[in-house]
């Protein structure tokens, strides 16, 4: 390195004899427009830094990290493959930390995926019409739900779970790309587009952590398959390869400590995670930042400034110049260069460190040698661990040797402040390295970096055969021998507010327990969050998509800890399923419920289903995901019927509303979900019954038919034809033959309700009017008057006719439900101790309640049709023991009905009959 310095310097002496390059323009430059006054200049370097410095982290492109001499590429993640999508324009249409909003024209100069961008560009209508939604973002996004739901049943083998992730992963990064092509039309400033921005920036976030669970957790699960396929557990694996580690290469040894030590290798893992999700930064920054590459030397304007001093020209800037242009110049005589090379400086190190703080370390080093600075690519090789194959293989072919054996030395060395954090990343300086990072995911880089270089350095001072005393490292570097919990416990204790703030962020949370790989707190800190129905709302619909998946990941690799709390995020995800209308996704997600859960989740989703064909779906849907139906919709019916239930009670004196309301339309309908399936007919005939008694109870005769109607008229057969397929018997269970003979005592009281009104609407409003005896005295008004009283007492006897045969049905309906067989109206002939305890009850209230009402009915239609003597004798069917229909009646009711049969005996007594009706003698 020395030999190759000098040469450097005697070649810029030789320049400095010579003619030098032209010098730029102070007032313009190649890239950026120069200006020579001070503040211009720290404008400049300010709008550079705003640049190039990370406003906020986000995630990276899913693609593979570079496999370094610290990196394995068998624990780094895969890129994942999205080539089926007609949106993936990943490498090209990503944003910056900075902004969200990328320049096309700019990008595409670049991409290696041009043709696919041209097929994806044409989203123009698409995009304006998202824009025309309440919320783009959401709108946009929504097909996320439905796209999960598809990877779920698409990788559900066991072996399928990484392929799983990478689905997740694929799917994020369609929707991200989708919307960063819809913010391109949209003003961030705007409120209704800022809601769009979150959930790109919220999306972005997901993907780069589904990046990192596929990426540690495919090392675990590789871990425990090696460890059970090996049966000896990870210290006797350690103590195995602790024995091979003799006389090897540094390489050689990192290589078997990687091999040994899980956490070692997560952590790097992890610091390739971070490295990765830098990337985009650095891919959007290069082609905005441009470097002077034209001239054949580097600081070109301080080699200008020192011919012209030799030639007397007075120099336009008097601070002190190095008189000399080897790399270690400005260091070594602690003089300045020129303002504009010192930009540049400042510009090439920014990026050199967004090179280094990307895992792009070659990317770096080919920088460096376009812009003349060779020596610079050289002096970033020196963190490689030195590899000879040579000293194995003696008498081989000779091969080149690999990495620095001077490594300690070179990690000694000083720099000035911004590149020293260059050479700090390479070598494990947190102290240096922390000030030019400014957020989170920066600030974890830098310690899970240091980490592992601070472990890598004691295996390597432990294990390798040196013939040298390796040089003492600050004392400083040796006390950042941390655990991983220590990183992030260092992280929350910063003195910076926004990295305190960024701590708490959801996925940031989330990150943290997945790289410490403490699953019941991260069960715990995401089940605190949607606890509360509060929580449930106001957490976000995709971040609460994430963590049920997550939770489900969990569960299939066995790690989901606790089961209640776990069940509690996949209810928040079903109750958002609900909420937002995804009916054909509610299904799959409840069946990952508990049995109970399950039944009453997808119960209460089916009681806002109104749609006939959208009912029949969701039954389907629920069958393929192995639901119990027959519950489900059974819990459905007793929720909606019981949904606002009116207090029964014996006060009948207050106005009842007959009309059907909205709830009753409800209930009426809610029997259609047990009407589907014919081995639910008989819970279907029980529900149509407690229906029908809740609307009989209150009078709504008219939606108590309608219930009934919606039972199929072959309800009776299909039970017992049912119940016969499945006993070998035509005897019915006590249960169900209880549920038949009130269907029918449910028939017999509406069809007398009907006829009755019937009567009552032919008696008092069909009756035919008598024509007006007024008439002329002309001839023709006498003709016409005579026709119509001819027409009158044709429609006279017609009325007479159907009155006749409407008061016999009406009196045979009202009399089959008083003298209703086995037992009466509403009484059971078996006692069924499984039965509801409401159930007795409610049929011995409808029976005080109607029963006396029918009597009296039934009194007026024969006292009104002439039929006295009947009247009368209902008396003797009231009091008969048999029947025993009086019990029904309280003083008031019966008080009421005497004194209408005392008036048909007056009658009768009118007609020269005695009070009973037979003749007299």
């Amino acid at each position: 390195m020395a030999a190759r310095r000098r040469l450097i310097h005697g070649n810029f002496e030789e320049m400095l004899e010579g003619e030098s390059p032209a010098p730029r323009e102070r007032e313009t430059a190649n890239t950026f427009k120069r200006r020579s006054t001070n503040i211009d200049l720290q404008k400049s370097l300010k709008l550079l830094d705003d640049a190039v410095a990370p406003a906020y982290p986000a995630p990276a492109l899913s693609r593979t990290p570079r496999a370094g001499l610290l990196r394995h590429s068998s624990y780094t993640p895969k890129k994942v493959s999205s080539s089926a999508s007609k949106f993936d324009i990943s490498d090209v249409f990503t944003p910056s930390r900075g902004s969200l909003v990328v320049n096309m024209s700019e990008a595409s100069q670049h991409s290696t995926l041009q043709p696919e961008m041209e097929m994806t560009e044409d989203l123009t209508t698409t995009n304006i019409h998202l824009l025309m939604e309440e919320d783009p973002g959401i709108a946009a996004s929504t097909g996320l739900f439905t796209d999960f739901d598809q990877c779920l049943h698409r990788n559900s083998a066991p072996h399928q779970v990484l392929d799983l992730l990478s689905d997740y992963e694929s799917c994020v990064t369609e929707q991200v790309s989708m919307l960063r092509k819809l913010v391109k039309r949209a003003r961030r400033e705007q409120q209704k587009f800022q809601k769009t921005y979150n959930t790109l920036d919220l999306l972005d976030k997901e993907r780069s952590t589904w990046q990192l669970v596929r990426s540690l957790f495919k090392d675990r699960l590789e871990t425990e398959a090696t460890i059970e396929a090996g049966q000896m557990d990870e210290e006797d694996m350690l103590t195995d390869i602790d024995q091979k580690m003799v006389k090897l290469s540094e390489q050689e040894i990192v290589d078997k400590l990687f091999e040994k030590d899980s956490s070692l290798r997560q952590s790097q893992l992890v610091v390739d995670w971070l490295e990765n999700c830098a990337r985009e930064d650095l891919e959007q920054v290069q082609d905005n930042v441009k470097f002077f590459t034209d001239q054949p030397v580097v600081w070109e304007n301080t080699m200008h400034q020192l011919q012209s001093r030799k030639k007397g020209i007075a120099a336009m800037n008097e601070r002190p110049l190095v008189d000399q242009l080897d790399p270690d110049a400005p260091v070594r005589q602690n003089r300045y260069l020129d303002d504009l090379d010192k930009e540049d400086e400042q510009r090439l190190l920014q990026h050199l460190f967004m090179c280094v703080r990307a895992g792009q370390i070659d990317k770096a080093q080919e920088l460096c040698k376009s812009c003349g600075q060779a020596w610079r690519a050289a002096t970033l090789e020196g963190w490689r661990l030195f590899q000879d194959n040579n000293r194995e293989h003696l008498h081989a072919t000779i091969t080149p040797v690999s990495g620095n054996p001077n490594r300690d030395v070179w990690k000694s060395g000083k720099y000035d402040q911004f590149e020293t954090a260059i050479y700090a990343a390479l070598s494990g300086n947190l102290k240096s390295l922390l000030p030019v990072c400014h957020s989170w995911y920066d600030c974890l880089w830098a310690y899970f970096r240091t980490l592992v270089d601070v472990r890598v350095e004691q295996e390597v001072r432990i294990r390798s055969i040196t013939f040298r005393r390796p040089v003492d490292l600050p004392p400083e570097y040796w006390d950042r021998l941390m655990e991983p919990s220590q990183v992030f416990d260092e992280l929350a204790a910063s003195t910076d507010e926004r990295i305190q703030a960024e701590c708490q962020q959801w996925y940031h949370v989330i990150q943290k327990f997945i790289v410490l790989g403490d699953i019941p707190s991260l069960v715990e800190v995401m089940y605190s969050w949607v606890r509360s129905p509060e929580g449930r709302a106001n957490i976000p619909q995709h971040l609460l998509r994430f963590l049920a998946h997550l939770v489900l990941f969990l569960r299939r690799i066995g790690q989901e800890g606790k089961e209640e709390l776990c069940t509690v995020i996949l209810e928040a995800y079903v109750e958002r399923l609900i909420q937002s209308g995804q009916k054909r996704l509610v299904a799959h997600y409840v069946s990952t419920l508990p049995p109970p859960l399950q039944i009453q989740w997808y119960a209460h989703f089916l009681e806002g289903v109104k749609v006939q064909e959208e009912r029949e779906m969701c039954l389907q849907l629920a069958e393929d995901a192995g639901l119990d139906i027959a519950t489900i919709t059974k819990t459905v019916v007793e929720n909606i019927r019981n949904r606002d239930a009116a207090i029964v009670s014996m006060d009948m004196s207050l106005t009842v509303n007959v009309a059907i309301s909205e709830e009753d339309r409800q209930k009426i309908e809610a029997i259609d979900w047990l009407v589907f399936d014919p081995s639910q007919r008989a819970e279907a005939l029980k529900q149509a019954n407690a229906v029908m008694r809740s609307f009989i109870v209150v009078k709504k005769h008219s939606a108590a038919r309608e219930v009934y109607d919606k039972l199929p008229s072959d309800t009776i057969n299909v039970i017992y034809q049912t119940w016969h397929a499945k006993t070998g018997s035509t005897i019915l269970p006590i249960s169900d033959d209880n549920a038949l003979r009130e269907y029918m005592c449910m028939k017999a009281y509406l069809d007398a309700v009907e006829s009755f009104n019937d009567w009552f609407s032919l008696y008092h409003h069909g009756k035919p009017a008598k024509p007006s005896s007024d008439v002329g005295g002309s001839f023709t008004e006498r003709v016409a008057q005579e026709h119509r009283l001819k027409q009158y007492e044709l429609e006279m006897e017609r009325w007479q006719i159907n009155l006749v045969r409407q008061t016999q049905t009406t009196k045979d309906r009202m009399f089959n439900v008083l003298l209703f067989t086995d037992g009466g109206w509403m009484v059971d002939r078996h006692e069924d101790p499984e039965d509801e305890e409401s159930r007795p009850k409610q049929m011995a209230l409808l029976r005080r309640l109607h029963i006396p009402a029918l009597c009296l009915n039934l009194h007026h239609v024969l006292h009104a049709s002439g039929l006295y003597a009947e009247s009368v004798q209902l008396a003797d069917t009231i009091a008969s023991e048999y029947h025993q229909l009086y019990k029904e009646f309280n003083k008031d009711d019966l008080q009421q009905l005497l004194r209408q049969i005392r008036e048909s005996s007056l009658n009768l007594l009118n007609e020269g009959k005695d009070p009973l009706g037979y003749d007299l003698v």
